[in-house]
């Protein structure tokens, strides 16, 4: 499955790419052991015979109350990146994007849950050897702690990212600062949950009675709903990450919301139950 509804709200998945990791990458603690051991759950969508996890890069697009909306930008195309498997890629995203019936113009606002490489790429694309704003028509949802955190840092990868992918929007007057409990329809909300990065957000939609959440990197993997303890290798904070996490999870049985993983493979959505 590709889309889903939450009340009136429709949501569509966008794939950038798909890859196989060794856990150990992500999560410590997610070694070929460990994650083997969680086989009864999450073999074969989420894991592989040899204990390696299954990752998505992946964008959501929320269609609510005649706006369209963008969830994460992914790595994008012709961005220098340090990792050779991210680098300079040529990937159909905006094709895929048109696909699904929402060309870029037609884009209304982008919310970038947080401002690492993975989440903003397709913010900006090169045009005349320009980074220029890939959503010209759209407010851009960007979250001022974490700019004011990530644009100190001047030199390598981290100030390349900011300089092609996120300075461009601002300098092109295109971003709103917002942080969680922003509503950005009556049935889109904006939801702090702080510890992977600064001022991480995640993506509420309430819809006639249903309640849905796209999560960023507040959880990587599924392996992190058994075990939401687990901290990974890029959290700035990771007490106050795994603080979250638990909160979270706990919040999504009680309210039995539709969870969308971010970087989850298929069947990327689902239910958060006790066991």
């Amino acid at each position: 499955m590709n889309q889903w509804k939450i009340g009136d709200v429709k949501i569509s998945r966008l794939v950038e790419s798909e890859a196989v990791w060794d856990g150990t990458m992500l999560l410590p603690n997610a070694t070929a052991d460990a994650v083997k051991k969680e086989r009864d759950w999450l073999y074969p969508a989420f894991s592989n015979e040899q204990g390696k996890v299954h990752l998505r890069i992946q964008a959501l697009v929320l269609e609510s109350q005649g706006k369209r909306i963008i969830i994460d930008t992914c790595i994008g195309n012709d961005k220098a990146r340090d990792n050779p498997e991210w680098n300079k890629l040529q990937l159909p995203f905006l094709k895929d994007l048109e696909k699904i019936g929402c060309p870029r113009e037609s884009i209304d606002r982008v919310i970038c849950t947080h401002l690492h490489v993975d989440h903003v790429g397709w913010n900006t694309m090169l045009e005349n050897g320009r980074w220029v704003p890939t959503f010209p028509n759209a407010r851009y949802l960007l979250s001022r702690r974490e700019w004011d955190h990530w644009s100190q840092i001047t030199e390598g990868e981290t100030h390349q990212i900011m300089e092609d992918s996120v300075r461009p929007v601002i300098d092109a007057g295109l971003v709103d600062w917002v942080e969680g409990g922003h509503q950005v329809t009556k049935e889109v909300s904006t939801l702090s949950t702080p510890g992977h990065s600064p001022g991480h957000m995640s993506v509420r939609i309430t819809s006639r009675g249903q309640v849905g959440v796209v999560t960023g990197d507040l959880i990587h993997h599924p392996i992190q709903c058994g075990h939401p303890e687990w901290k990974t290798n890029f959290d700035i904070d990771l007490d106050l990450a795994c603080a979250t996490r638990r909160g979270f999870l706990q919040q999504c049985a009680d309210e039995r919301m539709t969870f969308f993983g971010t970087h989850f493979a298929s069947p990327t959505a689902g239910r958060i139950v006790k066991r």
